[in-house]
């Protein structure tokens, strides 16, 4: 993030916002496609390979079969994506510029499959201090190139270079460390009759249209809009959705860690910690969400020219109505995270199947419509009927994450801070001014609200106190 936020606006200059709105599109195409072509492997080879088992040879059967399934999911994708560029099908539909987009999607695809297999396998094995900073490797290999090829003419094109020789690089520096602790050669070799492979390939099904819900609530409002309302609304529309989606920081998170917590709770029945626990984090990302939403509503027309330039003022109005969405779907995020940490993928499925129909249903009426503005609308709507249906799974499920939320007292605090930040925003001239006074400013009468209200009690207080890690304490004491 801190290597994205400078370079982000580059970016954007440099392209323009009708290549800006070709290269959203483009990356809405590969998030949709990438359910497919990765075909749950990522989820797949981390939830098996970190079994522990009788077998001593099962982490290289598991690497191996996954490797496999890998190879056959991406190489038809890959094939398929080429032909529809080939065919001239891609150029009828989206443009003549669009068909070499598609070439280079495609050989993105393998690139990103080896690297999300060699970043698994390196997870699940425990060696997350290698897996991890190999992403970090690959934004700074990615945005020089991106950067450099878009500044020298190539454009969007160039940009996709950019993530193809940053993916490849990055699978080929994490396969070079997996060769220390299991045989490469595993992918070669079938394993046993008895390795359970109806388990696996059934939890990748499953796992297949989870995140395929997810993703096209994610990609819908971008994969109709550019064709409908054309690549300048795309554009301005995707740079209001990368700022509106950075409240999405701290849940995402949470979301990261609860599967864990929550998958060994749930296997010693700890079902009222369950709710407790769903209930502290529930409210905490309601409130952190919430001080972010509310800093970004008053700030937009001060940020959003600074950061993207002048022509971007457009993006102020669908970023401001993405919020509310965005809101709810940061707070739904943990109570998914741990519904699958208990396995009750169907009843996921089927909650979020409702706002993905909602979702998809009220970006066709009303995109035609309004271009940019009707897409926000729908999309915030989608993203917030997310809680109302993954409160009701969670019920269904076994756990209340709703018990302790306090949403009163966390609005109240939210409304307190909106009148003095507002005005205070308004009367200072100076949008640099303004960003630099207004947020630490607004953090104080948020926080000291909350207080007060009893959005954050001091038990609270003296519980975060205590689980922060002595390191972080011994740096602000």
């Amino acid at each position: 993030m801190l290597l994205a936020f400078p370079l982000t606006p580059v970016l954007v200059r440099t392209l323009g916002s009708a290549q800006y709105g070709e290269y959203a599109f483009m990356l809405s195409f590969l998030g949709v496609a990438w359910v497919f072509v990765n075909g749950g492997v990522f989820d797949g080879v981390r939830k098996y390979i970190a079994e522990d088992r009788a077998d001593e040879h099962w982490q290289n059967y598991v690497f191996g079969f996954y490797f496999r399934i890998a190879i056959l999911f991406v190489v038809p994708s890959s094939i398929v994506v080429a032909l529809a560029a080939y065919s001239g099908v891609v150029s009828s539909i989206l443009g003549t510029q669009f068909t070499t987009f598609f070439y280079l999607v495609g050989l993105l695809l393998i690139a990103r499959q080896l690297r999300a297999v060699g970043r698994s396998v390196l997870m699940g094995l425990g060696n997350e201090h290698l897996s991890e900073p190999l992403l970090i490797a690959e934004k700074f290999v990615f945005w020089p190139i991106a950067i450099g090829l878009a500044a020298a003419g190539v454009g969007v094109a160039g940009v996709l270079i950019g993530h193809i020789a940053a993916a490849f690089l990055t699978a080929v520096a994490a396969f070079v460390l997996l060769s220390r602790s299991l045989s490469l050669s595993s992918v070669f070799h079938r394993a046993p009759s008895d390795f359970p492979r109806r388990t696996l390939l059934g939890f990748n099904n499953q796992t297949i249209v989870l995140m395929f819900l997810l993703n096209s609530l994610l990609y819908t409002d971008i994969l109709l809009l550019q064709p409908i309302a054309g690549s300048d609304q795309a554009g301005y529309y995707q740079a209001a959705l990368v700022v509106a989606e950075f409240l999405w920081v701290v849940p995402i998170a949470a979301q990261t860690v609860l599967l864990h917590t929550s998958s060994e709770l749930w296997s010693s029945d700890q079902q009222e910690r369950i709710t407790t626990m769903s209930a502290t984090v529930t409210r905490y990302v309601f409130l952190v969400t919430m001080l972010l939403s509310v800093g970004i509503a008053v700030l937009a027309d001060s940020f959003v020219p600074l950061y993207y330039g002048p022509d971007f003022e457009a993006s102020i109005t669908p970023l401001r109505l993405l919020l509310v969405g965005v809101v709810g779907y940061s707070v739904a995020r943990p109570i998914l995270a741990i519904g699958q940490g208990k396995g009750a993928l169907r009843a996921l499925i089927y909650a979020t199947s409702g706002a993905v129909a909602l979702n998809l249903l009220l970006n066709i009426i009303l995109i035609p419509l309004y271009g940019m503005r009707g897409a926000a609308v729908a999309t915030s709507i989608g993203y917030g009927s997310m809680l109302v249906f993954h409160v009701w799974c969670a019920r269904r499920i076994g756990f209340e994450p709703l018990s302790d939320l306090r949403v009163g007292r966390i609005l109240a605090a939210a409304l307190v801070t909106t009148i003095v930040i507002y005005p205070l925003d308004a009367a200072i001239a100076s949008s640099l001014l303004s960003l630099l006074v207004v947020p630490p400013i607004g953090l104080v009468v948020y926080v000291g609200t909350a207080i007060a209200v009893g959005a954050l009690d001091h038990d609270d207080i003296d519980d975060l106190y205590e689980r922060t890690p002595d390191r972080v304490v011994k740096l602000f004491s």
